[in-house]
């Protein structure tokens, strides 16, 4: 049997385990709105909707990423490193997204999220690139 790439399997579950977490919020929310398409204009619908689709409009691309790393004999303790970084990143963004009235100490936490992401999606990128060539 080929060895399977241990790293990303643990950050690929942990991930979809996030990913259903806010995904449940939105189905939960609609049902106690009684909406069934949109956000119905309720602002804390449209933020878990949006929290939901942040997440999956970057965590899969990195998690292409890190695998590529790891089937190319890339660092596991990188892959571990962005693989916290992005849970930590995107639990962040996915809660204080979704906090309602933000303080500041909340906003700085969302940037933090959004931040964080951008920077491992950057960094593994620089990666795949380098082991590229």
């Amino acid at each position: 049997m080929t060895e399977l790439p241990q790293a990303t399997l643990l950050w690929a579950g942990l991930l979809g385990l996030l990913m259903a977490f806010l995904s449940i919020r939105v189905p939960l929310r609609r049902r106690a709105l009684q909406v069934s398409l949109g956000d119905g204009g309720d602002g804390d619908l449209l933020a878990r909707i949006r929290a939901f689709g942040n997440f999956i409009e970057y965590v899969p691309m990195i998690l292409l990423l890190l695998l590529m790393i790891e089937l190319s004999g890339g660092a596991t303790a990188f892959i571990h490193a962005c693989g916290a970084l992005l849970f930590a990143a995107r639990l962040s963004h996915g809660l204080m997204l979704t906090a309602g009235a933000m303080t500041r100490p909340q906003r700085m936490a969302r940037m933090f999220g959004s931040g964080m992401t951008f920077l491992v999606l950057t960094m593994s990128s620089v990666y795949v690139i380098a082991l590229f060539f």
